[in-house]
């Protein structure tokens, strides 16, 4: 009984388990663009949906410390029920689930990065990640009132990520008075932007939103898309300085955790019918670029004011900031 114990944590502990969820991974994203692209069956994107969700379930469970075979095998199981139930409501409650942890895991995927370079391969990890994320949640083919699921999901992945980084920042008391200011910030900023959204919505005068609808129509008609403001504005600049923070500063989670506004935001963006997949893209890579130029100034900002003076003490500041953390394959708590 010990042999079989002792072989079995050292398979888990092995690149097997990283390997063959790579593997499911791309073969699940492989069915949902030949879903995608209409090539095959129908049953190929709840097919390819299931695959996608159960490996990043196992993962998010792996990283962040839980019982990734047990939660992987709950996954595939409940996914299994969702498409051959074919039932609206339990199709659209996997698409949930499937953004929320998509976000949440591409967040958590993250590791430190000292130079800005670095900082654009984390960015761009979680991106895609999330991305593949968004067709496996349109793989489940959800019957959604657009505004409702996107309001549901970043909720919860707001509140997943949170509840973790808690553990993974020490909790309130390690956020220091620099990292309460952070997190005031971030969350006035997600609050202005929600608000804003809604009550243009609702109460815009016409005025105001013909302005504004102006410039968004002249983006999509010149450039093909609009990047979402959600994701430029505070998700990928929270992640940027926040995996930079974390080479030096546990407090760079709480940082990260706004992150989540970017993922969720790409993981539901094919829900909306009225966007085509194209615009889609560039809406994303647009917000990405933009994204990362403000992640960039905002991490100059922080080492202009609390950093040393002048290229070489940033040089010496980049080689002091070794912080540890566990690999990307390796459980954060």
């Amino acid at each position: 009984m010990g042999d079989a114990r002792t072989r079995w944590e050292r398979l888990a502990g092995s690149r097997v388990p990283v390997v063959l969820g790579g593997l499911a991974v791309l073969a699940g994203l492989g069915v949902l663009i030949t879903c995608v692209a209409e090539l095959g069956p129908a049953w190929l994107c709840g097919a390819g949906s299931v695959t996608v969700v159960t490996a990043y379930s196992w993962a998010l469970a792996a990283r962040t410390g839980g019982r990734p075979v047990v939660v992987a095998l709950l996954a595939l199981a409940l996914g299994l029920v969702v498409v051959l139930s074919d039932d609206d409501a339990l199709r659209t409650g996997a698409a949930v689930l499937t953004c929320v942890v998509s976000a949440v895991l591409a967040v958590m995927a993250t590791v430190p990065a000292v130079r800005f370079l670095q900082v654009v391969r984390e960015v761009v990890i979680a991106v895609v990640i999330a991305a593949i994320g968004a067709l496996a949640t349109i793989g489940f083919e959800p019957v959604v009132t657009v505004v409702r699921f996107e309001y549901v999901t970043l909720t919860l992945a707001v509140l997943m990520v949170f509840a973790l980084v808690f553990r993974l920042g020490a909790g309130l008391h390690g956020l220091g008075r620099r990292g309460v200011v952070i997190v005031l910030i971030g969350s006035v900023l997600l609050a202005l932007t929600l608000l804003y959204a809604e009550l243009l919505r609702r109460y815009g005068t016409p005025t105001l939103v013909s302005s504004l609808l102006d410039a968004v129509v002249w983006s999509r008609d010149n450039l093909g898309a609009f990047p979402r403001p959600l994701v430029f504005a505070l998700g990928i600049p929270a992640l940027a300085w926040g995996v930079h923070m974390r080479a030096r500063r546990r407090q760079g989670w709480w940082v990260c955790a706004f992150g989540v506004t970017a993922t969720t935001r790409i993981a539901n963006g094919l829900v909306d019918p009225a966007l085509s997949l194209r615009e889609s893209g560039l809406s994303l890579l647009y917000g990405l670029v933009v994204g990362l130029l403000v992640g960039f100034i905002v991490i100059r900002l922080d080492i202009a004011l609390t950093g040393p003076p002048g290229r070489r003490g940033r040089r010496a500041e980049e080689a002091g900031a070794l912080r540890p953390e566990p690999a990307r394959t390796q459980p954060l708590l």
